[in-house]
């Protein structure tokens, strides 16, 4: 009998203890609701600030800086770019305060020869952040050769670049994702020293570029969320060539042009910063593709070319009949958001 009302009386001590502290949680939520809300518009408006724009980069939009490529040897070239902010129109009607090279976003194709030893120089016209250049096709230390450079300094680099290839470049500081998705990305071209093998039957040669947007400067979107924008632009190779930003409607107001017979040469590249690129062109089949550019990488008859971020290639088709042939992602949902150009072959 004493044992059962040990035990009782144990159990009765339990359930006070339990009462009491649910009284007393319950007093704790209801005596004060605004600090939970307090704290969630403080949390609102801490994440409002972090994907304002910066306040050192507000009314700045810096004239885009022709890059400057100077071949000084048969085998030495320097090239100059620089970081800056420049508003891109990637919607109608719809500004991005982008981080650029050169005021392009994509920025300006860099094109230089196997073998050649490359004298770069970027300026930081971006007066708050520093910035890099990651050269995907130069073999060379990173935290040496593709070091930081502060806000309105210049820093100069040396490299070699021994392999063909079509390769992105990018910002590589910290946070890639961000200096990436807010446009500091384009391509550098390395020419085979013996050239491809269909060079003589290529009639136009273009450069197209897919990348994506998201939020502006906003990492939980570049790192959890879905592109806004999906876009194609296409890069000059040559001074007064077709040149774009990466847009929703550039090149397809402005569509490329080739005649019926012409034999294109596309040089790709897929930005990313996040999505794979199924790079196709409607209307023709690829006859010779080179992945990521490189003659040692041929492939034939392909429909569709698999381009993952930072993917490159050389793909080569002939149009046979007047017409206009879109060229797309074939994950069409990202078509969709813009990642459409066309050309427009005539007699």
């Amino acid at each position: 009998m004493k044992k059962q009302w040990m035990i009782v009386s144990l159990l009765v001590v339990i359930m006070m203890g339990l009462a009491a502290c649910g009284k007393e949680t319950n007093e704790h939520s209801q005596q004060d609701p605004s600090a939970v809300n307090t704290d969630r518009g403080e949390t609102s408006e801490v994440n409002e600030k972090e994907n304002a724009i910066i306040p050192a980069h507000q009314g700045i939009n810096q004239e885009p800086v022709p890059v400057k490529v100077e071949r000084v040897g048969e085998h030495e070239v320097n090239v100059e770019m620089t970081a800056q902010i420049t508003d891109i129109e990637i919607e109608k009607d719809s500004n991005y305060k982008a981080w650029t090279f050169n005021g392009e976003a994509p920025g300006p194709t860099i094109v230089v020869k196997e073998g050649d030893m490359i004298n770069f120089t970027l300026k930081n016209l971006d007066p708050q952040i520093p910035h890099s250049m990651d050269f995907h096709a130069v073999q060379a230390a990173p935290d040496k050769k593709f070091a930081d450079v502060m806000p309105n300094e210049e820093g100069t680099f040396q490299y070699l670049a021994n392999k063909p290839g079509v390769f992105m470049y990018h910002c590589g500081t910290e946070p890639v994702l961000g200096h990436i998705a807010n446009g500091m990305h384009g391509v550098m071209i390395v020419q085979p020293e013996d050239g491809y093998p269909t060079d003589d039957e290529v009639d136009k040669e273009f450069v197209i570029i897919q990348n994506e947007w998201y939020d502006y400067n906003d990492m939980d979107d570049m790192l959890e969320g879905e592109p806004n924008q999906v876009v194609f632009s296409a890069k000059a190779l040559k001074e007064g060539g077709i040149n774009t930003n990466g847009t929703t409607y550039s090149l397809k107001e402005n569509p490329l042009q080739a005649q019926v017979g012409d034999r294109i040469r596309f040089y790709v590249n897929n930005m990313g910063p996040n999505e794979t690129s199924s790079f196709h062109v409607i209307g023709t089949i690829m006859e010779d593709v080179y992945i990521d550019g490189n003659p040692a990488n041929h492939m034939e008859g392909m429909q569709t070319v698999m381009l993952p971020a930072s993917g490159g290639a050389v793909v080569e088709f002939t149009v046979t009949e007047a017409g206009t042939f879109p060229f797309v992602t074939h994950q069409f949902n990202h078509a969709t958001k813009g990642a459409k150009g066309l050309m427009e072959v005539t007699e």
